[in-house]
């Protein structure tokens, strides 16, 4: 089911400049809980998902959002993605698999192979040439555990390549901006349940790139490679869970150092997806605040 507000609760759409710190409201709802903000090739949109639909706004703000037609495709979670071409946009649906969708609208097409009933797809990333997506795979089995590996399959369709194989917990697998690295978040250096840091794989070479006392998930390396941005959790907190205080967005540089964007209350939806401006000096996420705390 998808999420809703909670009493006295609101979505909050804001831009932020990562030079300067200034953080712009773009969009508010008391009504739709929406979440996980890309932002459009042109740099002229960003488009979230809601109540398992689609929708664009003006980077400029306005006063509604534009629902975007999904052409059959079933309800989608917060995992979405935008081809480089501004042409697509590929989902993850609630069946379980991920869909290619034409821009703005239209007939839509299933990307993914049918892999079991336990087998979910979740989209994080494309390639910079649109040709592949990178998505972490769940595997329910039969024993009761949940296994996530990091995969890729072409974007037209086609046979899926496993990146990871083992059992520790993985999420948010993003390309960098050259093609070469995968970056995801997972548990595997973690002697701790839930303590996610942020790391990055090409071919069998992984490097760990955040080792402290926070949660961290959803690495987004910035288009010109300068920085990476990630949502931090509080320490002990397990997963990426909904209405947490002191979510807080970071940068981490080339040269290993940490930039604090923004304190706030939220996490799932936040910033689940690339939400980087395509010059690289904007980022979008959203908040989740709720009246009287």
């Amino acid at each position: 089911m998808p999420r809703t507000l909670l009493p006295g609760q609101r979505a909050e759409l804001y831009v932020v400049d990562v030079t300067t710190g200034e953080h712009r409201l773009v969009f508010s709802s008391s009504s739709l809980l929406f979440e996980a903000p890309n932002w459009s090739s042109d740099g002229d949109w960003l488009v979230v998902n809601g109540d398992g639909q689609l929708f664009r706004i003006p980077v400029g703000g306005d006063d509604e959002l534009e629902q975007l037609d999904l052409g059959g495709v079933p309800p989608i979670n917060n995992d979405h993605v935008l081809s480089p071409d501004g042409t697509t946009v590929y989902v993850s649906a609630d069946d379980g698999h991920l869909y290619a969708v034409p821009i703005p609208g239209g007939s839509s097409s299933r990307v993914t192979n049918d892999r079991g009933a336990g087998f979910h797809h979740y989209l994080h990333g494309i390639s910079p040439d649109g040709s592949t997506l990178a998505y972490i795979g769940l595997e329910n089995l039969a024993d009761g555990r949940r296994i996530t590996n990091v995969y890729t399959i072409p974007s037209a369709g086609g046979e899926d390549v496993q990146i990871t194989n083992d059992e520790y917990a993985d999420d948010g697998s993003e390309y960098s901006p050259d093609g070469k690295w995968i970056y995801f978040n997972s548990e595997r250096a973690s002697t701790a349940p839930g303590h996610a840091q942020l790391f990055r794989i090409a071919g069998r070479t992984i490097e760990q790139l955040t080792d402290d006392e926070r949660v961290n998930w959803f690495p987004h390396p910035a288009p010109d490679g300068s920085t990476v941005a990630y949502v931090s959790f509080p320490p002990g907190t397990l997963g990426h869970p909904a209405d947490i205080d002191d979510v807080r967005l970071r940068l981490l540089d080339a040269d290993g150092k940490i930039r604090e964007l923004a304190t706030l209350f939220g996490g799932q939806g936040t910033m689940n997806v690339p939400s980087w401006s395509p010059d690289s000096t904007h980022l979008a996420y959203v908040a989740y605040p709720i009246a009287g705390q």
